[in-house]
């Protein structure tokens, strides 16, 4: 039985070059603090608050630079704030609401007109990974997750394929909350 490692991926936001240079400073680059295991994608030292109108919440900036500014948060976080995030995928901002971020250092402002979302569940895989798992790029398939008392199956999981990308299923903060899905966590494919 094949089996795709799962990550939970945590409140974060992915920032353009101009609002990077908006809130630190022209000319600012990314502070790698940890690779991720995506390849090129890492994990910034640089937090933001992230502003609605019901809140705020600090989350980590993802490097490197995007060409669009998005912010991903769970249901939780995006009800905490008070935004209605729409689960999507990653890059599919047009039409979702935005938020204020905020740089706690220096008081810079910068105001997302859109760009705020939940992440929609998905499976990371090459070409290669993708035939051994018998699946393709954008189909939709259900993960079993076996877990101390909380075994679950996630229906509606996106796989994208790349030759960019590293074997990975995500989901968020809520979504492994429910499946007990802590430390090295396995999932199988069960269409």
């Amino acid at each position: 039985m094949k089996q795709v490692i799962v990550e939970t991926s945590a409140r974060h936001i992915h920032v353009s070059k101009e609002a990077l240079e908006v809130l630190f400073g022209k000319g600012y680059e990314l502070t790698n603090k940890k690779d991720l295991s995506q390849p090129g994608q890492f994990a910034c030292a640089e937090k933001l608050e992230v502003v609605g109108p019901k809140g705020k919440l600090k989350a980590s900036i993802l490097g490197p630079v995007r060409p669009a500014s998005q912010v991903e948060l769970s249901l939780t976080d995006a009800r905490t704030i008070g935004v209605n995030a729409p689960i999507r995928e990653s890059g599919d901002v047009a039409g979702t609401p935005g938020c204020k971020l905020v740089n706690p250092e220096n008081g810079a402002e910068y105001e997302l007109a859109e760009g705020v979302i939940a992440a929609k569940r998905h499976i990371h895989f090459t070409p290669e990974n993708a035939a051994e798992f018998g699946v393709c790029d954008k189909e939709i398939v259900s993960v079993k997750i076996d877990s101390n008392g909380r075994s679950t199956v996630y229906g509606d999981v996106v796989v994208r394929v790349s030759e960019k990308f590293a074997p990975a299923m995500h989901i968020d903060t809520d979504e492994a909350n429910a499946a007990c899905a802590f430390g090295e966590i396995y999932g199988t494919i069960v269409k």
